[in-house]
């Protein structure tokens, strides 16, 4: 207990603290530390920030409203644990139930009738899967004015990125702050959770290679790299590369199809001399479509297949929409 105080003290006057630092300022071994640190978090007097080694801690803020707590039927549960998703303002992934509770908290919304509506709407989204379990974009690329000509066989996406009022879906969420941050963690989730969709994707298909879009912007971690070494597909790998003037110019930037079909044209090139059946084309995430058409156009001229079916994470639900955040 006497420990408990003299950190609870420290934490008064200095704000945030590491173990070490209260190591040095207690006359405690680091064990009875973090023995203390472990009994003060399970009591909710302090909070934990960031991941070893770099962990530091701080009492609990408690001005912020607390979720609701509710008791929910089995189903309800098991369907926010497989949709629901959020990240907070300081990095903390909740899931679920508690994730939705919090959602609701933030918004002062009462949680049951809001849980009612949110299931609702996302079982409305959840028509758009096919038998295969992918949703098919085919038709939303055919309708957006601005190409010349689509190239693409098909393509499809593995959820859409968002849905309205409740926003991103839970593979949406991993994928913005997965890029945005360059987070390995959230981008191993994701292959855990698309790995075998993919790959029965290209079986059912009949894909006999695969070609993984280069990304725009240069990032330490490159998602889409992570993506095709952690997938593990046993097929042929196609050539294609990513070029620029002297400023690359990201899609996500661009708010015009014509724009955007400009860019993929003269910055993406396939440099493969391979020949094959049916192409896949993998990207994170698709909006107008303007990527994957413009390099199946030059697949398809190159002749280096004779079909070629785009596959993003996700993608939006209507028209010509330009995700500007991944």
């Amino acid at each position: 207990m006497i420990y408990k105080n003299q950190i609870l003290e420290l934490f008064e006057q200095h704000g945030e603290l590491s173990v070490k630092e209260i190591t040095n300022k207690v006359d405690a071994s680091r064990q009875m530390v973090h023995h203390a640190i472990k009994q003060l978090l399970e009591e909710g007097k302090v909070e934990k920030f960031g991941r070893p080694p770099k962990t530091i801690y701080k009492l609990k803020t408690t001005h912020l409203k607390q979720p609701d707590k509710v008791t929910i039927s089995e189903a309800d549960a098991k369907f926010l644990k497989n949709h629901f998703l959020l990240i907070t303002e300081i990095g903390e992934m909740k899931a679920g139930l508690e994730g939705f509770s919090y959602w609701c908290s933030q918004r002062n919304l009462p949680v049951l009738k809001t849980m009612d509506e949110y299931i609702f709407t996302r079982k409305k989204y959840l028509k758009y899967f096919s038998s295969k379990e992918v949703i098919d974009g085919t038709d939303k690329l055919l309708n957006t004015e601005g190409f010349e000509k689509i190239w693409l066989q098909n393509v499809y996406y593995l959820d859409f990125y968002a849905i309205e009022r409740f926003g991103k879906t839970r593979l949406g969420v991993l994928l913005h702050y997965a890029k945005q941050g360059q987070n390995k963690f959230l981008m191993k989730i994701i292959v855990d959770e698309i790995k075998e969709r993919v790959h029965s994707f290209i079986n059912n298909y009949g894909i006999d290679a695969v070609g993984f879009v280069p990304p725009t912007i240069r990032r330490e971690v490159q998602i889409m790299k992570f993506l095709r070494e952690q997938l593990q597909i046993s097929l042929p790998i196609i050539s294609l590369h990513k070029t620029s003037g002297l400023i690359p110019v990201p899609q996500k930037s661009l708010s015009k199809i014509n724009e955007r079909i400009r860019n993929a044209e003269n910055t993406f090139a396939v440099t493969e001399q391979r020949r094959f059946n049916h192409v896949l084309l993998l990207d994170d995430a698709m909006g107008s479509g303007a990527t994957m058409n413009q390099i199946a156009k030059k697949i398809n001229n190159k002749q280096v297949a004779n079909k070629v079916t785009g596959l993003a994470i996700v993608g939006s639900f209507k028209g010509f929409d330009v995700i500007t955040d991944v």
